[in-house]
């Protein structure tokens, strides 16, 4: 039934239906964002709950709505790999490695963003340079992460998977909620405006998923054979996301038997998120 009502709301066109998918993404990430003024000042302890919460849905959706629907795909939109045996998984492994290659160079790049932003210092200027410095990384950090987000939800529209589609829709849309506030806490706490700079910090770092998610749609439905090389590119960046970012961060301030029951609790809602849709 929820299949059915999206496809009435956006229509069969992939492309589209990427774009819905972007907007839903993008706007449960606003509302993590939003929730910086309700939770004035969440405790390091439920930050990491949240965060750990986040990594588990994205390492469950990585496999089940992006590595083995792109194996699955392999014998039947690329030529020459056989249905069975050693090749199948080739393309989605090669996907995975160029996924994770490129996050890796991003974060190599990403450090030397905030010298370019925070070179000048503003006349109104009321935080210290070096918290600047340090929220301008973390967000600049988060956007990146949010790219592989993106070009996921859009590469599962694009396969003409939709139910496929839809879990992996909303399970990203879940764990885009506590990154959206961890992006606000970060603002206020370098001493920016709760209204007028945390929250817009927050939305923008999401904003980037919609024109990607059009992006992996547009490709994935002009070119079917790249479809399991960009499931396993963006599997790639999120397993890396969740393993270079999430878990050292949640497990850094004496929090992580929090964060893995949290991590715990993101697998299996994302198990339950695919069974059901699929039924």
């Amino acid at each position: 039934m929820l299949e059915q009502l999206f496809v009435d709301l956006v229509g069969t066109n992939p492309v589209v239906q990427g774009l819905a998918g972007g907007v839903v993404i993008a706007s449960l990430n606003m509302l993590g964002a939003l929730l910086i003024l309700v939770f004035r000042d969440p405790t390091d302890r439920a930050l990491d709950g949240a965060l750990g919460f986040a990594a588990g849905v994205m390492l469950a959706a990585s496999f089940t709505s992006l590595i083995v629907p792109g194996i699955d795909a392999t014998s039947v939109v690329v030529p020459g790999v056989a249905a069975t045996g050693l090749l199948k998984p080739l393309p989605v492994v090669v996907g995975i490695v160029a996924g994770v290659l490129l996050l890796d160079q991003a974060d190599h790049w990403v450090p030397h963003v905030h010298v370019l932003i925070t070179g000048r210092k503003r006349a109104d200027q009321t935080v210290s340079q070096a918290k600047v410095a340090s929220v301008i990384l973390f967000i600049v950090a988060i956007t990146i992460h949010n790219m592989p987000e993106g070009l996921a939800v859009g590469v599962a529209f694009g396969s003409g998977d939709i139910e496929n589609a839809m879990a992996l829709m909303l399970a990203i849309g879940l764990q885009n909620i506590p990154e959206g506030l961890a992006v606000s806490v970060a603002a206020v706490n370098a001493g920016f405006d709760r209204t007028r700079y945390a929250v817009l910090t927050g939305v923008r770092s999401g904003l980037v998923e919609i024109p990607l998610t059009v992006l992996g749609a547009y490709a994935v439905a002009v070119a079917a054979p790249i479809l399991p090389y960009a499931m396993g590119f963006a599997a790639g960046g999120m397993l890396f996301v969740i393993s270079d970012e999430i878990v050292p961060e949640t497990h850094a301030r004496g929090n992580e038997r929090l964060a893995t029951a949290g991590t715990m609790l993101g697998v299996c809602v994302m198990l339950y998120l695919d069974v059901a849709l699929a039924a």
